[in-house]
Parts: C-alpha cells; structure tokens; sequence
C-alpha cells in the first residue's frame, strides 16, 4: 500500500489579502478586516499589521491602540466566499479527497491522484501555481503522510510556502519543535509538560506513555502517539463525513454579542458545504470553548432538514443564550444527522421551497459575482455618509 500523501493547504491572511488584491491602495500596509472601532474585532489582518501585535479575533479598540494607522476594511462575505469556491474547484480539480476546514483551509489525500497528476510535491507546487493565477492570492501548502504534521508544515512555510516532510521522517521533523506545537496542548498542559522537564515534541515522544496517562489523565496517551508521527485519521470528504462544521479559536477571549458575527460567518460557511455536497442536517450543534478551555455544547433538533444558513444561524444564535455567559475563546456550529438532499412535505412546504430557491440563487450570485452580492445584513459594510 502506497505511503499516504496528504497536503494542507491554507491560505495567507485570507480575508485581508482579497481586500488588498481588490484595492491596490492597500498594498504594504498593516490592514484589518473588522468591525467598528468600539464594538468590533479583528476578522483578520495583513502580514504587515502583525509585527505590531494585531490579531485575528482582537478587539478592534485594542487593534488600533497598538497600530494607530491601521486601515480597517468591513467585512464583504461575498467576496471571499467566490475565491474560496474558486480555491475548492482547484483543490477539486486534483483529488476528490478533500475536507474544507474553512473558507480558506483544506486538508487533500492526493496518495492515489499521484499516478494521473503526479507526486504530492508537484500537485502542491500545481495547485499554488493555479490558485495564484485564477485569484491573485497565496497559498502556504505542507505536505506529510499524517494529517497533523501536514498542518504544522504549512504553519512553518507561511507566507507563500510549500514544505514536504519527507516519508518516514515525521518523527525527526517534529522532534525540535515546542511541545505546544501539539494539538490539545493548551497553557495549561503545556504548563505541567515543562514542569515534569518535556519542552520539545521530541521530549513527548521519548516519554513514557503509561506516565503521561498518569498525569495528563486521556490525553497523554493521544500526544505520545502524535509526538511519535502517529495519527490515525483520514481525510474526511463533505460528501461521507458524518457532520460537517466549523470553528474559530481567538486569540483574545469574547463575549455575548461579539461572538455572533463568527457564529453568523461559521454558519454561512456550513450552510454552503452541506448544498455543495447535496446534504442536508437534522440537527444543529453549537460548540464553545471557555477560557479556562472547558468545553460546553448544546444541540437542537430540526422539525425538517435543513441546507439554510439563516436557519443554521438562528438555532446557532438560540443555542448561544442556552451556554454560560464566560470569556470564550473558541465557537464552532455544526450540523449533524446528515442525509440525502431529498424533497420533504410539510405544513410550511412552501416557505421551504422559497427559502430553497432563496439560497440557490444566493449560492449563483456568490459564484458569478464579487463585490455587490447579496449579503445577511449584520455582515454588510456600514454605508458611506
């Protein structure tokens, strides 16, 4: 059996890199696209406001005290959500395999496209060629046979890079890195890993693993083995995942009303994957994180199945008022028991209808156009005065 192949491929500051490519104004300069000075936040910022110490998710307030001349940009939806599509055909157009983690972020199997496109490096090195060339944007793209070291690749090669871990050498790649590099490790076990003397991936992987269980509890055993390159999980296709969702992690803790516009935004984006893979979802789940990273979640039962995003926001927003008001510092909303995108009757058929052909035409706009395509209201740019 063939070694596995698998790319991660995210974009580089995504929303504020199609700002900047759509006003070449903004080219060089530390940009922001957000919210309003005193309420909003940091959607994400260029390359050029991070020395400065901006951040996604940042309190836009706290974003310009540390960068007065900061050029904040609001957020248009319908722009990204047409280079993010044009990203997905390319990553389409190589391998069937592929499992979008966002707008911009996707893990590829290309193990078995190999013998028709050739080896992953060259597929990697095709596929930032293509999206360069039909969006004018970059891609940072790392390559491994396990998902979690292809992840760390790309973080390492940012911006506009492309770095392979060779087969087998998993292991030797990860060893040098923080032990904070490892996915469950929050300031907390990173915390009790430097105080029993583990700083580095390599420390986690030479330990005992019997002793992590004893004081890291469940999680000991699952970062041994990925300090060890083990990683178990497949690439997951839209179309055969048992879920489909969506999450961001801030950088700073947010409450109440400051969490719907990334609720809002997750849901568009889950909205848009279920029509894409012709699924549709019976219940909605709603993820947060607090910020001493405990985890709550609620759920709710749909009376019909549902592709619709301003659907998937309402429950998302209803279930948001059912978790405890505490600094948060993840959300994510997904939508479970998926089936079939099959035709449904019932008492309200005929809004359902509406609101399908609503969303199909809203799904053609955001393909066909850019600026000036239909956005929820709550996501559109303030008008000029």
């Amino acid at each position: 059996m063939p070694v596995r192949a698998i790319l991660h491929v995210d974009m580089d500051a995504f929303y504020a890199s199609v700002e900047v490519r759509d006003d070449p104004r903004l080219k060089g300069k530390p940009v922001v696209v957000g919210g309003a000075a005193r309420r909003g936040v940091v959607l994400a910022a260029s390359y050029e406001a991070r020395p400065f110490g901006v951040r996604s998710a940042m309190p836009m307030a706290r974003a310009l005290r540390l960068c007065p001349h900061l050029i904040v940009v609001p957020p248009d939806f319908s722009k990204y959500s047409k280079a993010s599509e044009q990203v997905f055909d390319i990553f389409h157009s190589f391998t069937p395999e592929v499992e979008g983690l966002s707008l911009d972020e996707a893990f590829l199997d290309v193990t078995r496209s190999q013998a028709l496109k050739g080896p992953a490096f060259e597929q990697a090195r095709a596929i930032k060629g293509q999206i360069r060339r039909q969006t004018q944007l970059t891609a940072s793209v790392g390559i491994a046979e396990v998902m979690f070291a292809a992840k760390i690749a790309s973080d390492l090669s940012k911006p506009d890079g492309l770095l392979e871990v060779p087969p087998g050498k998993v292991p030797e790649f990860l060893a040098p890195l923080p032990a904070s590099r490892l996915w469950g490790v929050g300031p907390k076990t990173d915390e009790e890993l430097k105080r029993v003397g583990l700083q580095t991936i390599g420390d986690v992987a030479r330990a005992d693993r019997a002793y992590l269980e004893a004081r890291l509890g469940s999680i000991g055993p699952w970062l041994h083995d990925l300090a060890n390159g083990i990683d178990e999980r497949t690439v997951q296709s839209d179309a055969l995942a048992k879920s489909i969702g969506a999450e961001e992690t801030f950088d700073d803790d947010l409450e109440g009303e400051a969490l719907l516009p990334f609720i809002h935004e997750q849901s568009l984006r889950v909205g848009a994957r279920l029509r894409r893979a012709g699924l549709k979802a019976r219940s909605v789940h709603l993820k947060v994180k607090y910020f001493d990273f405990r985890i709550q979640t609620r759920q709710e039962t749909l009376p019909l199945a549902t592709d619709d995003s301003a659907e998937i926001y309402r429950v998302a927003s209803r279930l948001l008022e059912k978790v405890e008001a505490r600094p948060i510092r993840l959300t994510g909303v997904h939508a479970g028991d998926l089936g079939a995108d099959a035709p449904q009757l019932g008492l309200f058929d005929a809004e359902r209808k509406k609101r399908e052909r609503l969303n199909r035409s809203l799904d053609a706009i955001a393909e066909k156009f850019g600026d000036g395509a239909v956005l929820p209201a709550d996501l559109l740019p303030p008008r000029k005065k």
